[in-house]
C-alpha cells in the first residue's frame, strides 16, 4: 500500500510539472535582460526594448510602433485590440500607459547618447465618438531622436526592475529628503504629485484602496476580463506573453510550478470566488503594510493630459527604485463604471478641487523583498513594417 501510494504521488508530482511546462525556458523574461535591447542595429527598436518594460494596466502592454522612413522617428500608436473595456471603461488607464512607455524610451535615450523629444497626437486629438478607429488612425506620439553626449543616466538601470511591487513594505516613513527627490519630479502646474504618511490620511486612502478592490472584486464582468488575460501555466506565458500570472500574487521558485500545474490539470480550483476572497485578502495585507501613498492629479483629463501623467508615473516609478523604494499602483477606486462612481466622487472630493482628475492612487515604502518580473512581450511583435502613412 505505501509503494501504491508513493507511485501515485509521484505520478502526480511529474504530471503537475508536465501540465507547467517547468522544463520550458521562460522567452517572456528575456526582454527584462539588458542585453535584449542591445542586439537590435536601429536605434529606435534599442529604445522601444525599454519602454516595452514600463507599467501597464493589466499588462497588456497596449503599444504599437511604426517606424517612419526618417531613421531618427518613430511613432507610437495605443493597440485597440489590447483594450481592457470592463475595467478601464474610458480607457483613461490606456492612455497612461503610452506615457509610462514614453518616459522609459526618454531615459533609456539619454543613456545610450540619444535626445528622445515628443509631439503628443501630431495628427490631432482622438474623436471620442469613434474611439477604437481613432486610436488605429491616429499616432499618441511623434518621436523624434537626435544624437548627444551620453550622460549615463542614473535612473536608466533601474528599467530593469519589476516596476510593481505587490508584497509588505517596512513600516517606515519616508524621510523628509526622500519625499523632496519625489515631489520634485513635477515641475508643471498641469500635473501635481503628493505624498500622504500622516496617520489621518493614511487611513483615509487604505480605506479607498480596500473598498475600491471589494467593489471591483464583486463584479462578475470584471471577474470574467480578468480571468481572460490570465495565463496559467509556462506554455501560455510563452505563447502569449502579457496579462497576469501568479507571479503576480508573488508566488515564486518551485511553489510556482506547484501552483500553475494545479491550476492547469485543476481548473475548477481558481474558481471566481476563491480568486475574489485571495485578492481582497491580499489587498488587506498591503494596506497593512503600506507607510505611505502618492497621488497624480491633473488640471483636467485631456488625453494629453492622461499621457504626460503615465509619464510622470514612471519617472516617479525610478526614482523611488534609486531611493530604495518601491510603488504599487491602486487606483481600482479611480476607475470609470457605475458599481465605482460613489468612491470615485468620493477620492475626488477629499483629494482633487476644481474639476481635477486624479489619475493615479498609488503605495510606496522599502519593499522586504525583490517582487518577480511579469511577462513581456517579443519587441518585433510590437513593430509594424509598414511606415506611418504608407
Amino acid at each position: 500500500m505505501i509503494r501504491i501510494i508513493a507511485w501515485g504521488i509521484g505520478i502526480l508530482v511529474i504530471a503537475i510539472f508536465m501540465a507547467d511546462g517547468v522544463f520550458l525556458t521562460p522567452t517572456y523574461l528575456q526582454p527584462w535582460q539588458k542585453s535584449y535591447s542591445k542586439q537590435f542595429a536601429d536605434p529606435r527598436i534599442k529604445l522601444v526594448a525599454c519602454g516595452l518594460l514600463a507599467a501597464n494596466g493589466h499588462n497588456m502592454q497596449p503599444w504599437k510602433i511604426y517606424l517612419d522612413k526618417d531613421k531618427n522617428v518613430f511613432y507610437l500608436f495605443a493597440d485597440s485590440s489590447r483594450l481592457t473595456p470592463m475595467v478601464d471603461t474610458d480607457a483613461r488607464q490606456t492612455m497612461i500607459a503610452q506615457g509610462t512607455f514614453l518616459e522609459y524610451v526618454r531615459v533609456a535615450a539619454n543613456y545610450i547618447g540619444y535626445k528622445a523629444t515628443y509631439v503628443l497626437f501630431p495628427e490631432g486629438e482622438y474623436d471620442e465618438n469613434n474611439l477604437i478607429k481613432s486610436m488605429q488612425d491616429k499616432p499618441v506620439a511623434k518621436v523624434t531622436i537626435s544624437t548627444i553626449d551620453s550622460s549615463k543616466n542614473d535612473l536608466y538601470k533601474y528599467i530593469f526592475q519589476a516596476d510593481t511591487n505587490r508584497w509588505a513594505y517596512e513600516n517606515n516613513k519616508l524621510t523628509d529628503e526622500e519625499l523632496q527627490q519625489l515631489l520634485n519630479i513635477s515641475s508643471s502646474k498641469n500635473e501635481k504629485i503628493s505624498i500622504f504618511q500622516d496617520e489621518k490620511n493614511k487611513k483615509n486612502l487604505d480605506g479607498y484602496a480596500l473598498r475600491g478592490a471589494e467593489i471591483e472584486s464583486s463584479i462578475h464582468r470584471i471577474s470574467k476580463e480578468s480571468e481572460y488575460v490570465f495565463k496559467k501555466n509556462e506554455y501560455e506565458k510563452n505563447k502569449y506573453r502579457y496579462g497576469f500570472s501568479v507571479e503576480g500574487q508573488g508566488i515564486t521558485g518551485i511553489k510556482k510550478h506547484i501552483v500553475q500545474g494545479l491550476l492547469t490539470l485543476f481548473p475548477f480550483i481558481n474558481n471566481e470566488k476563491y480568486v475574489t476572497d485571495m485578492y481582497v485578502k491580499t489587498v488587506k495585507n498591503e494596506v497593512a503594510h503600506t507607510p505611505a501613498y502618492g497621488l497624480i492629479i491633473t488640471e483636467n483629463n485631456s488625453r494629453a493630459e492622461q499621457v504626460k501623467s503615465g509619464m510622470l508615473y514612471s519617472h516617479i516609478v525610478l526614482k523611488a527604485h534609486s531611493l530604495g523604494l518601491v510603488v504599487q499602483p491602486m487606483s481600482q477606486v479611480l476607475e470609470e463604471y457605475p458599481e465605482m462612481k460613489e468612491e470615485y466622487n468620493k477620492i475626488h472630493k477629499d483629494y482633487a478641487s476644481n474639476e481635477n482628475t486624479i489619475q493615479m492612487f498609488f503605495r510606496i515604502g522599502k519593499p522586504v523583498a525583490e517582487f518577480p518580473r511579469s511577462m513581456r512581450r517579443d519587441i518585433m511583435n510590437l513593430i509594424k513594417k509598414s511606415s506611418f502613412g504608407d
